[in-house]
Formats: C-alpha cells, sequence, structure tokens
C-alpha cells in the first residue's frame, strides 16, 4: 500500500468517527457523562420528540425514557433480572398498549445527573421495551421545567 494511501485511509477514518460521534450525540443527547453530578440536571429532546437519557437504578447504568405523563417507574423484566429485583406482587395495570399485568416493587435508588431518589416505588413490566420509564413516582420529588425542547429537573429538599 502506498503512503498517500494510507494517509488518505487515515483521514476518511477519522471523518467517519466524527460524523459516527455526531450522530449519535444528536440521538443520545443525555448520556451520563454529559449530565454531570449536580443538583439540576437539563435534559434534551431527541429527535422523536422524547426525553430519553441514561440514569443509575441501584447503581446500575439503564436507558430510561423520561415521562411526565406515567404515574409511576417501570423496569424491564430484564432489567430487573440484571439488578436481582424480586417482585411483590402482581397487579394489573393500564398503558399505552392496553392493560398488562405488572409486578410491584421498589428501588434503593434512581439517579439522573446529580439528583437522586430513595427507595422508589416500581413496576416490573415484562413486555416494556427499553429498559426502564421514569414517571412520576421519581419525578415528583423534583421540581420540573419544560421549556423549547428542554426538560430541567432539580433536586429538591424532602
Amino acid at each position: 500500500m502506498k503512503p498517500g494511501t494510507i494517509v488518505s485511509a487515515a483521514i476518511w477514518l477519522a471523518l467517519f468517527a466524527g460524523f459516527a460521534w455526531m450522530i449519535d450525540a444528536a440521538l443520545h443527547p443525555n448520556k451520563a457523562e454529559v449530565l454531570g453530578n449536580g443538583q439540576t440536571v437539563v435534559l434534551q429532546r431527541d429527535p422523536s420528540g422524547h426525553y430519553r437519557a441514561e440514569a443509575y437504578i441501584n447503581g446500575i447504568r439503564a436507558e430510561v425514557l423520561v415521562d411526565t405523563g406515567a404515574t409511576g417507574v417501570a423496569i424491564s423484566q430484564k432489567l430487573a433480572d440484571s439488578l436481582g429485583i424480586k417482585s411483590h406482587a402482581a397487579i394489573s395495570t393500564t398503558t399505552a398498549n392496553g392493560e398488562t399485568v405488572g409486578y410491584m416493587t421498589r428501588l434503593n435508588s434512581v439517579r439522573l445527573g446529580g439528583i437522586e431518589a430513595k427507595d422508589v416505588a416500581a413496576t416490573i413490566a415484562p413486555g416494556l421495551e427499553g429498559e426502564a420509564l421514569l414517571g412520576m413516582s421519581f419525578l415528583s420529588r423534583m421540581d420540573i421545567r419544560l421549556y423549547k425542547g428542554t426538560m430541567t429537573i432539580k433536586q429538591v429538599s424532602e
């Protein structure tokens, strides 16, 4: 291989890596490392219009959909299994997809950036697509503002 070809390939590889990073940042703007550790977290809406982020549930990183319209926190069966969480009781729940069965549980902690809630009521939802839905059993403990494509969540004293 000629030296010029190697340099050209390296340049193209660097450009591709930069482009891939920009696409990932646009599609997933709320990575845990970007959210920081402050008492206020600002989430950017993703291209689909949702607020998705990386959170820590019982210390394990999980992809969450932050939803002020959801009553509680719901976690997938897969995430519950990886956390070693057992359910307490079966309950009937109503979701956007209709009636389903969920299993009540409690989470030791839910942390989004630097804000954290302890002893959070949650439901294990076996049919949940994705890892977790972060609803009002977490968010009701916070001050939440929605404005021009951002969701600002501030830790308040309990």
